[in-house]
């Protein structure tokens, strides 16, 4: 039977490809180290856990309204009021099964065919996927490990077009766990206003950084720049509660409202058990981070000096998420492979340590490694990884 086009052209994703991989050889008995995953080790917080059971007893088992309960719309827009200083109505907020449904639900009522979204690479592998499946075009700006892998006010305006929709801006990001302080966004910003551009700004890391820095989100800047952008967010790393698949996009009413009425055909709503277990995540005084945070600080210092100190191997030091992204090029070389992702296949085979190839992130010289294993994991992974390359010196 014949395809459609639109899923012709689609590749699977990196991470979870690795995953699967290193998942295989653990159960075939192989002690595999993987650093593929983009999900905190922590479970989801007892509170959160108790209120789902609660919902579940008190009869919340049902349909919902498309577009989220009322109540946890309502709990999303305290949080951006408390965290963000924005204030947005429930007419301005989906809920999502995930954020990455989030971003696909925009894609779909956002882009016709051509229209083009401006996407800075390295970028998380779902992007340019989902703008091919809306009929859109990807155009990809390379953003420079010298740059903190940041793209530049003059790199944005010369990759605009008249075919131009949208730019994403994720920070901090996945897979560089790179940040965007105020005075950048507010020049990228000042742009995309200027040619009447979206921005799309995915801020799923917010609740994970370990420097003095805030998080600033673009929508802050301006009234003007809020009116631009559509934020996408969600509980899946801020809460240890990825497989619960609760996201949101808060934006114009005018993009909610049909976002709203596709998912009424598409998922009907998210899960009702996860919509209120989600509303006890903000519903708290509670500080679900923090511990969190500190754990993810200790070993994103012990991974980085791990890493510098194993030849061939270079890294900007992130401020955020839970992801190193070193450049392996002089150690791939001086190992006699042709390609990263030859590199990191035979690193699993010979040495059972999973690493997400850069190439899926736009990226070909990095390799992605999560931090969100044990520090025990991450000094055995460090010494084989390194073993792995004196081995294959050439």
């Amino acid at each position: 039977m014949e395809l459609a086009n639109r899923v012709k052209t689609l590749t699977p994703s990196s991470t979870l490809a690795i995953t699967a991989k290193a998942k295989e050889l653990k159960s075939q008995g192989y002690d595999v180290i993987g650093l593929g995953a983009g999900e905190p080790d922590f479970n989801t917080p007892e509170y959160i856990l108790k209120a789902a059971g609660e919902a579940m007893q008190n009869g919340f088992t049902k349909y919902t309204p498309a577009g989220g309960i009322t109540e946890l719309k309502q709990a999303i827009a305290n949080k951006f009021r408390r965290d963000n200083g924005l204030t947005y109505t429930t007419e301005e907020i989906i809920v999502t099964t995930g954020a990455k449904h989030a971003l696909y639900t925009l894609f779909q009522v956002l882009l016709n065919k051509t229209d083009e979204v401006i996407v800075p690479a390295p970028y998380w592998v779902s992007y340019p996927e989902q703008i091919k499946l809306a009929e859109g075009k990807p155009v990809f700006i390379n953003a420079e490990e010298k740059n903190a892998f940041k793209i530049t006010p003059e790199q944005l305006e010369a990759a605009i077009t008249p075919k131009t929709k949208a730019v994403i801006i994720n920070s901090p990001s996945n897979p560089t766990g790179m940040m965007y302080n105020q005075e950048e966004l507010q020049q990228l910003g000042e742009i995309c206003l200027k040619h009447n551009i979206l921005i799309v700004s995915d801020e799923i890391y917010e609740k994970l950084i370990y420097t003095s820095d805030n998080h600033v989100s673009m929508a802050e800047i301006s009234s003007q720049l809020k009116d631009h952008t559509v934020i996408i967010n969600g509980v899946s790393k801020s809460h240890s509660m990825t497989g619960w698949r609760i996201g949101y996009a808060a934006g114009p009413a005018d993009i909610i409202k049909p976002m709203t009425n596709l998912a009424s055909h598409s998922t009907s709503n998210p899960t009702s058990i996860a919509q209120y277990a989600a509303l006890a995540a903000y519903n708290t005084d509670e500080d679900p981070n923090a511990e969190m945070r500190e754990i993810f600080s200790e070993r994103l210092e012990l991974l980085y000096d791990l890493l510098t100190d194993i030849p061939g191997i270079s890294c900007v030091k992130p401020k955020g998420a839970f992801y190193v992204f070193p450049n392996v090029r002089e150690a791939v070389s001086q190992n006699g492979f042709d390609t990263v992702d030859d590199w990191v296949k035979a690193l699993l085979e010979e040495e059972k340590v999973a690493l997400v190839p850069g190439s899926g992130f736009g990226s070909p010289e990095n390799v992605r490694l999560s931090y969100a294993v044990s520090a025990d994991s991450l000094k055995e992974a460090a010494t084989r990884i390194k073993r792995f390359i004196l081995n294959h010196q050439s």
